[in-house]
């Protein structure tokens, strides 16, 4: 009886594997591309949701540093190479590529998607021509982050609207280097998406402008070098050493170990710098909106990391599947119940800031302020041709703010003064322009 016992538990097994091994076999397989920042490895560790709603679908991740990013996905999908069937791209890539036919229309991700519930200024910024053709996975502006304990310690108080003249004073009087503490954290690494976009922003503020109305470049203004030559002294005094290659990620872990007195960046970095399991400061962190020079502007942008269809997928309806699980409420809640309501990917939807949990996290009002205040169709002081608040939204400006950002980047490292890299800057996109036929 035992024989044919284990007989029969043996041929179960093996018809068992057999049929794992049949839908292992037809299952798709969705290759996803995405950036190496907190919400997406932790949207990784969340898959097994996916996995069991989805059991046909198998998930294949590309996790890559912002700029090898967006070099890997831009060259993929401008060859239609195929190697991506979810790209992980934002506002600036999304219409231009959509406009080329590169990508997939979102308008059918379920009945239940609810996309009219996304945020009307990352819906727009997504589309083309009325089209969703990318789903954000969290939106963000960008905002001063700052250690109240130690404004405290020095009689400092930050005010809810501070000055760019403000920011600076306060930086200065935090900084002691010889305590490894520097008043304040910037992007300085060389990247179109990275000290580009801080930059520009400063830059905005200050009333400078990439182009005028006829597309002659602006880098030679006067409002250039006045932006330029703050950043960078304020950078010299007040920064961390080898500023010129932290980008996002450095600088969090810089502020995170209670070496920055004060962060301007992304709004999301919020719930990362106020999480207690990764950051040493949890408890003393404040927030304020984006400085401003008093002409109009302030130094804060509008940015959604999202998830789109490459149209050179063999996988589409699979792709879009994943995509309508990662952003969608149903998402937000899975978080909400593993990680805390303050882990929630930000800025992606309505419902969340009606929220009464969510509306207790201490940076939700300040990130739904600052993503409200920025306006991509007026970035500047003065009329441009342009939309885009930490970028332009043309194709040639990819090659444009990584050339830029370079130039920019050796300012910052004492390998040439603000005067020589605006003037590098200028030359460049003067070449690119003429060529790309603007002028």
């Amino acid at each position: 009886m035992r024989q044919k016992t284990a007989s029969l538990v043996t041929t179960a097994l093996a018809v068992c594997t057999a049929g794992t091994a049949f839908a292992d076999a037809h299952a798709t397989t969705v290759t996803i591309a995405t950036v190496n920042n907190g919400d997406m490895i932790r949207m990784q560790g969340l898959t097994d949701d996916f996995n069991e709603k989805h059991p046909d679908i198998t998930l294949e991740w590309v996790t890559l540093e912002e700029n090898i990013l967006r070099q890997r996905v831009t060259q993929d999908i401008a060859t239609n190479g195929g190697q991506f069937d979810v790209l992980t791209i934002g506002m600036y890539e999304t219409p231009i590529w959509a406009a080329q036919g590169w990508l997939v229309p979102l308008d059918d991700l379920g009945e239940d998607y609810d996309a009219d519930d996304i945020i009307p200024a990352m819906r727009a910024g997504l589309s083309y021509e009325g089209t969703l053709y990318a789903a954000p996975f969290y939106g963000e502006s960008s905002m001063v982050m700052y250690r109240t304990d130690l404004f405290d310690e020095a009689g400092l108080e930050m005010p809810r609207e501070p000055t760019w003249e403000q920011i600076a004073e306060f930086a200065r009087t935090l900084t002691d280097k010889d305590a490894e503490q520097y008043g304040i954290c910037l992007r300085g690494k060389a990247g179109w998406g990275e000290n580009m976009a801080f930059i520009t922003t400063v830059a905005n503020s200050f009333g400078a402008r990439w182009f005028d109305e006829e597309w002659n470049a602006q880098l030679d203004s006067p409002e250039w070098l006045e932006a330029v030559t703050f950043y960078n002294d304020l950078m010299a005094d007040a920064g961390p050493p080898g500023a010129a290659t932290n980008g996002f990620n450095e600088n969090l872990a810089l502020f995170q170990q209670g070496k920055c007195g004060m962060w301007i960046d992304a709004t999301v970095a919020a719930s990362f710098v106020t999480n207690p399991n990764d950051s040493e400061v949890a408890d003393s962190v404040g927030f304020a909106l984006a400085p401003d020079t008093g002409r109009g502007k302030r130094a804060n942008w509008l940015w959604a990391w999202a998830l789109a269809v490459p149209s050179g997928s063999d996988a589409t309806d699979a792709a879009k599947q994943f995509i309508a699980w990662a952003t969608s409420k149903d998402y937000l809640e899975l978080v909400a119940s593993t990680e805390g309501w303050s882990n929630v990917p930000p800025g992606s939807r309505t419902s969340l800031y009606k929220n009464p949990e969510y509306a207790q996290v201490p940076f939700a009002e300040m990130t739904l302020e600052s993503i409200n205040l920025a306006d991509p169709g007026n970035p500047t002081v003065d009329q441009v041709p342009y939309v885009g608040i930490q970028y332009v939204a043309i194709p040639e400006w990819q090659g444009i703010g990584t050339s830029a950002g370079q130039e920019f980047s050796n300012m910052l490292a004492g390998q040439q003064t603000p005067e020589e890299a605006l003037a590098r800057a200028q030359e460049l996109v003067n070449e690119e322009m003429e060529a790309a036929g603007y002028r």
